[in-house]
């Protein structure tokens, strides 16, 4: 039998788990990210899970927003114009002070305009808090789509954000508070963040973010800030065995990453894979044929259709 004929059983005799299909930031190829109007457009398309990133504001509020600092690209100041450049910190920010900002339309002639040239604009939309995104849904009557938060922190900017153990303390607490816990995972690039998840709070999901330049080593033996201690080549060599150690059991890789090998790999220890961020239907056909448990897209339509062509 051949290497892939193998691979191929394997990945058969494996349990099946309902796909899913979820919307990053909302659903970003449609609608602003991570906001109400693109929250909706998720809801709308019938994802299974709503991805969205989150940021502490200066007085500890938890909003949903995906880089450390305001993005030009995306932001409009309290004078209505955009934003020079990046900043400040959204740390540096009363939540109050940041609902003077504009995200609701992608600035024109920049390369983020040019890619999800499908947005529809949604002028006046806020940085909402997480909360907003828990009431939306409660009030939509949905009660089956779940949430998938990213904790947007960085090992090369611990200055930028709260310490990991307060940043993953504070979401716990809003999950809780909402009585949303059995409905979310928390996702990150930042192992550090997932550890203290698992520990706190082990009826919430953690889902384990890769992406090559996370796993990069920055020299010998100096493994990846990112991983926690939990680093590959420490680990048996291979992410799916860095996962495993990690106590992860959801496992999200760059699309570009993931191969048939890698995916039987993590399917034999157990663990769930869910790709992102994946736009182009040919790499949508690859990865449902290859067997991935979900999908995380900007164009959750898209996804929708391909997944309509196998019933």
């Amino acid at each position: 039998m051949s290497r892939i004929a193998c691979l191929a059983c394997l990945l058969l005799c494996l349990p099946a788990f309902a796909f899913d299909l979820q919307g990053h930031r909302g659903a970003r190829g449609l609608a602003p990210e991570n906001t109400p109007p693109g929250w909706k457009k998720a809801l709308e398309y019938g994802v299974d899970t709503i991805e969205c990133d989150m940021a502490i504001t200066k007085d500890g509020v938890v909003v949903v927003h995906h880089d450390l600092r305001l993005n030009p690209d995306t932001t409009r100041g309290p004078d209505g114009k955009w934003l020079d450049a990046p900043g400040p910190n959204i740390a540096d920010l009363t939540f109050e002070e940041l609902q003077k900002y504009d995200v609701g339309r992608l600035k024109p002639g920049t390369k983020y305009a040019a890619e999800f040239k499908y947005q529809e604009p949604a002028d006046g939309t806020r940085i909402p808090r997480l909360a907003d995104l828990f009431d939306l849904v409660k009030k939509s009557g949905n009660a089956k789509v779940g949430f998938d938060c990213e904790t947007k922190v960085s090992p090369l900017e611990r200055e930028a954000t709260r310490p990991p153990e307060e940043f993953a303390r504070r979401v716990i607490a809003e999950i809780r508070k909402h009585g949303m816990a059995e409905r979310t995972m928390i996702q990150s690039f930042d192992w550090s963040t997932l550890q203290v998840v698992q520990k706190e709070a082990p009826e919430i999901r953690t889902m384990y973010l890769t992406s090559p330049r996370t796993l990069k080593a920055e020299g010998p033996g100096r493994p990846s800030p990112w991983l926690a201690g939990f680093a590959p080549e420490d680990h048996g060599g291979t992410v799916p065995k860095a996962v495993k150690a990690a106590g992860g059991k959801i496992w999200a890789p760059n699309q570009t990453y993931l191969t048939p090998e890698l995916l039987a790999e993590a399917r034999s220890y157990g663990i769930v894979v869910i790709p992102w961020t994946v736009n182009d239907p040919d790499m949508m056909r690859k990865l449902i044929d290859m067997g991935v448990d979900g999908i995380i897209s900007d164009r959750p339509d898209l996804v929708k259709e391909e997944l309509a062509k196998r019933k």
